[in-house]
């Protein structure tokens, strides 16, 4: 693993206000655990609120929506341990393992109930400056140590950290339609479905008859217009869960698109 890589392999979070995650795309592996507060975790299915001394494990290649919470007077903190793809087709390699298909998962997965995973993540505390500053060699050891402590958890673990083949090409539209929500740009949605950025639009095009940022805001604001007019949803809420970015930005898309801001709508 290269020093000059600028992602950050053990990354420790503090935030003292609510935090969501801009990219809802998870580009790594990670093994996580919650400190103080609460992390909210949506894959569009299944949402599930992590507290102090959860485990989880996140899976790349998906879709996941992330809300960091502080609790009462504590800050949000959390310890995450990411790995690299190199790492992972090495350790294949030495194990002669390689999955004999491609396997399905959830997004993420509920580990809490490890304790070993518990306490080799709070030992992880005792290394923070080492590991984030001066001792690469470490860094490696603690990434190949936690997935031993994996697989040992669940050896099918296996078979969907080895995998490091690109997703496979899929229906395009029934994608489209379940993830309308995610605020990820194109080349994610191109990526997760299997497509390069021209053929995706292109595909995209031929399918909608129209072009995926006008559809995904067309999409988003009809969805918007339901929730607030018909389950009475609060404008602020609803803009994040369906991937706006500012709020600005969708009360001008709103009210240019129906006519009327989105608080209008409330008890109309």
């Amino acid at each position: 693993m290269s020093a000059t890589e600028n992602i950050q392999y053990i990354n420790y979070s503090c935030y003292f206000n609510v935090f969501r995650e801009g990219e809802q795309f998870v580009s790594h592996h990670s093994l996580s655990m919650i400190i103080s507060g609460e992390m909210e975790l949506n894959d569009g299915k299944t949402r599930r609120i992590f507290r102090k001394g959860d485990v989880y494990f996140a899976l790349k290649n998906h879709l996941l929506k992330f809300t960091k919470k502080p609790g009462g007077d504590e800050q949000f903190k959390s310890l995450s341990i990411r790995f690299n793809d190199d790492m992972l087709r090495e350790l294949s390699a030495a194990e002669n393992y390689y999955p004999k298909e491609r396997p399905k998962s959830a997004a993420f997965i509920d580990l809490s109930t490890s304790k070993y995973l518990l306490y080799f993540m709070q030992s992880l505390l005792q290394y923070q400056d080492l590991l984030e500053n001066r001792a690469p060699e470490l860094l490696s050891l603690k990434q190949k140590e936690a997935l031993l402590l994996l697989f040992a958890h669940d050896i099918n673990l296996k078979d969907l950290l080895f995998d490091l083949s690109d997703p496979h090409k899929i229906n395009l539209q029934a994608f489209m339609e379940k993830n309308f929500h995610f605020n990820v740009n194109l080349d994610r949605f191109a990526y997760l479905t299997g497509r390069s950025l021209a053929t995706f639009k292109r595909d995209f095009e031929k399918i909608f008859q129209t072009s995926p940022r006008n559809w995904l805001q067309q999409k988003r604001l009809k969805e918007a217009y339901y929730l607030i007019k018909e389950k009475q949803q609060r404008p602020g809420a609803v803009y994040l869960e369906l991937g706006f970015e500012d709020f600005s930005h969708f009360s001008f898309a709103f009210k240019k698109e129906f006519g009327l801001a989105p608080s209008e709508l409330i008890n109309t």
